[in-house]
């Protein structure tokens, strides 16, 4: 059986940028320099069982990733070696607390973003924040967007969180606080958090105190989509306002809307991903079910002609 492969080209959410070109049917190419993911996906497999034991169908295909990542020479950077686990150690914690099988569409995805935020969590310079909380969740969920149980996708998210030796309850308060908060903002009022006074304000004030230099300040794409989620659920779309925006917290805008850009793609391809998959999915669901209705119609030929037979007997 032929398989439906479609490729998928995205940087996994790094820090920072250089061009990579990949080819593929449907190819973009996207800025950056910490890693490059790539992953054909196709059905990992679809089985179904009839109730007759002697009908059986199972389709198979193959879901192939190839990964080349590309981490930054300057080790001064992170924390020293005896401080912190190996990325081995994360991705194997998150194994043991999630033991159930994860289809690879989500699983080989998931697998490289662990990589990527391991690195994240145990850099010198990085500390918590509730704008990159909400980046990650927002990340998280759209990622796993039609997940076959949301049960088991909240599972998988307190495995993921609890692996990098962190809180998933306050990602999901945080992310849910800043919702909330942006909800009621309108443009003006979001730019100008600074002469205000709240929980989030506070929160906005310390990262650009840090980011401004008086403190540990790194930082991320998860940060920047952060920052586009409060955009947009704040209706305050324009550019302006993301640069000032940008300015307020001292973060530099170039480097955000570089990472939004590679956000969007992103975004863009696992829609493509996923729409491809269910299509040869139902497909073959359909394929199947032509095949029973054949064979049960052939079994009633066959049933009716040994009722004759016998009968003429």
């Amino acid at each position: 059986m032929a398989a439906l492969t479609s490729s998928l080209h995205f940087s996994a959410l790094g820090h920072s940028s250089e061009k990579v070109s990949v080819p593929s049917t449907r190819s973009f190419a996207s800025n950056f320099d910490s890693f490059r993911v790539r992953t054909n996906f196709s059905c990992e497999y679809f089985g179904v069982r009839s109730s007759n034991s002697t009908s059986r169908m199972v389709i198979k295909s193959m879901s192939t990733v190839s990964v080349s990542i590309w981490i930054g020479a300057d080790l001064g950077g992170f924390n020293r070696l005896g401080d912190m686990p190996t990325v081995s150690e994360t991705k194997l914690n998150f194994l043991m607390a999630y033991k159930r099988p994860i289809p690879s569409i989500y699983n080989t995805v998931l697998q490289e973003l662990i990589v990527q935020q391991h690195l994240m969590r145990y850099k010198r310079t990085h500390r918590y924040d509730a704008v990159f909380a909400l980046g990650f969740v927002t990340v998280f969920d759209q990622l796993m967007e039609g997940y076959p149980s949301d049960e088991d996708r909240e599972a998988i998210f307190q495995a993921y969180i609890n692996a990098l030796k962190e809180d998933p309850d306050q990602y999901r308060n945080d992310a849910k606080k800043l919702e909330e908060w942006a909800r009621a903002q309108n443009a003006s009022s979001l730019i100008n958090f600074s002469s205000s006074e709240g929980e989030v304000e506070g929160l906005l004030k310390d990262i650009a105190a840090r980011a401004g230099g008086e403190g540990s300040f790194s930082y991320s794409r998860f940060f920047a989509i952060g920052l586009f989620r409060l955009l947009e659920l704040a209706n305050a779309s324009e550019p302006t306002i993301l640069e000032q925006l940008c300015a307020a917290l001292n973060i530099n805008k170039r480097s955000v809307d570089r990472d939004l850009d590679v956000y969007r793609n992103l975004l863009s391809k696992l829609v493509q991903a996923k729409e491809l998959l269910k299509e040869y999915v139902d497909r073959e669901k359909k394929k199947m079910a032509e095949r029973e209705q054949s064979q049960k119609a052939n079994e009633a030929v066959t049933k009716c002609l040994a009722d004759y037979q016998y009968a003429g007997l």
